[in-house]
């Protein structure tokens, strides 16, 4: 089988956050545990460089536009390498091979393409045009950038989307485009049922020249936001690579609940003018605060992804925002609740039972555990958990068998056993906990992967292989034995 999934690409003008990390994790998670099943897998991300609020924040500190994509585009790279996370590509819209791909959808879908005039609100911050309704709203002033809206009147290109809403209702109601959770679908058939706009995919040069030119016509480069969204086909090679005929459409589109409507209606309008199939499911994670509070410069709250990793190692946040950011709403980071989980759940549960046991075979058997039975645990409900993306509740499931495994060993008392001078029971017992540990271990390999390495390693061929260090070093854990 093959396996395609991507993140969104984030934008180069500001630093990686924690809802990137979070993004790059939770696909990262979706490509490893489809490598596990055998699948072949393309995982995509990558950068957005194009438009202006790149073209100002790089005249700001007077440096070239590529300069500062250069620069930043590599600080998401870190990030990734830094999570442990393994894409199979890594996509900059600034690549030749993007900009001769993009042009080339552009005059596939001319039929659906026609130069008209536009006066409307505009924000760079966001990139987009507002209705007057939105600026009325806000008084005149983008809450998100805190900058006035400028009123721009230019003649620009069009995509009609309002030819696709139908089909794309149709897909969705019958499944064929899955969007999860049930929220965010609701919020898009309440959009489409509302009606489609045609919507502006060119601006002109003379206002921003940092873009891809539009085929035809030097006198416009393609809107930012446009051929942003294209990545995803021309990732593959849209349109003749054998990779984009093997790959697309996509399994599982990741992506935040903030650009929603460019992915589950322009996005998808674009497809269906192309002929193309819409991706299989449409996954919409929340956003992540701080203390409760949204992250922000004038706060003194933000929190860089590094700050975490650098001091309690990549698996220890995949946990956490894996497991305590709700997969299906908005979640929350602090650092009182980060350490709680950490001690609590990843030393004192997993991290534990791990010890206990590598010890007591080690003490009681010279390290050798003989026989391992397969283990026999039902694994329907984290393998349904997975699919649909509830990574939260996959690991929940995997949380009740560390938390049994602890009472087990609470309950059997193998040390007890030891003194009784039960050898066969004793190795029998032993042999079963290192069992549910490896399947502990599979079940945890696509969010900790070098959790999981490590506790395959020391029991790997029967025989206990102490490791250097503990699986979460920083907590002292007594022995009970």
């Amino acid at each position: 089988m093959n396996y395609f999934v991507t993140t969104s690409i984030p934008y180069v003008n500001g630093e990686p956050h924690l809802g990137h990390a979070m993004e790059f994790v939770m696909a990262d998670v979706l490509a490893r545990a489809a490598r596990n099943r055998g699948d072949e897998v393309v995982f995509s991300t990558g950068t957005d460089e194009h438009g202006g609020k790149i073209a100002e924040k790089a005249a700001s500190l007077n440096v070239a536009p590529l300069a500062l994509s250069d620069e930043m585009s590599q600080k998401f790279r870190d990030l990734i390498t830094a999570l442990e996370v393994e894409p199979d590509r890594f996509i900059r819209t600034t690549e030749a091979d993007h900009e001769k791909r993009s042009q080339l959808v552009w005059k596939a879908l001319e039929k659906d393409i026609y130069k008209n005039s536009y006066v409307g609100w505009y924000c760079t911050g966001d990139e987009e045009f507002f209705t007057e309704t939105v600026v009325k709203e806000n008084a005149g002033v983008c809450p998100d950038h805190n900058r006035p809206y400028e009123k721009i009147e230019e003649e620009n290109y069009f995509f009609r989307l309002s030819n696709y809403g139908d089909q794309i209702r149709d897909a969705i109601e019958k499944n064929r485009f899955d969007i999860v959770p049930t929220t965010r679908r609701n919020e898009i058939m309440s959009l489409i049922e509302s009606g489609l706009d045609d919507i502006s995919i060119s601006r002109p040069i003379d206002k921003i020249d940092w873009g891809i030119p539009v085929p035809g016509d030097k006198t416009q480069v393609m809107y930012v936001w446009f051929e942003a969204l294209l990545n995803y086909i021309t990732v593959l090679g849209y349109p003749d690579h054998d990779d984009f005929k093997a790959f697309w459409p996509a399994d599982v589109q990741v992506i935040g609940k903030g650009i929603l409507r460019f992915h589950a209606a322009i996005f998808p309008g674009i497809l269906l003018a192309l002929g193309l199939p819409l991706a299989e499911k449409l996954y919409v994670h929340g956003y992540v605060t701080v203390d409760g509070k949204k992250m922000s410069k004038s706060l003194g709250n933000s929190v860089s992804p590094h700050e975490i990793i650098d001091k309690y190692g990549a698996d220890a946040f995949r946990y956490y925002f894996l497991r305590h950011v709700p997969s299906y709403g908005d979640g929350d980071f602090n650092w009182a609740a980060f350490e709680t989980a950490y001690n609590n759940e990843l030393a004192n549960e997993l991290g534990n039972a791990v010890q206990r046991t590598a010890a007591m075979v080690q003490k009681y058997q010279g390290g050798v555990i003989g026989a391992i039975p397969a283990s026999e645990h039902d694994k329907g409900a984290y393998a349904e958990a997975l699919a649909a993306c509830k990574f939260d509740r996959a690991l929940d499931s995997v949380w009740e068998q560390v938390r049994g495994l602890n009472q087990l060993i609470d309950v059997e008392k193998p040390w007890q056993i030891a003194k009784s001078g039960d050898e066969d029971h004793l190795r029998e017992i032993l042999a079963n906990l290192v069992s549910d540990l490896l399947e502990i271990a599979e079940m945890l390999a696509p969010f900790l992967p070098v959790t999981a390495k490590k506790i395959q390693t020391t029991f790997a061929e029967g025989l206990i292989h102490p490791q250097e260090t503990t699986l979460f070093p920083r907590i002292e854990v007594a022995e009970t034995f």
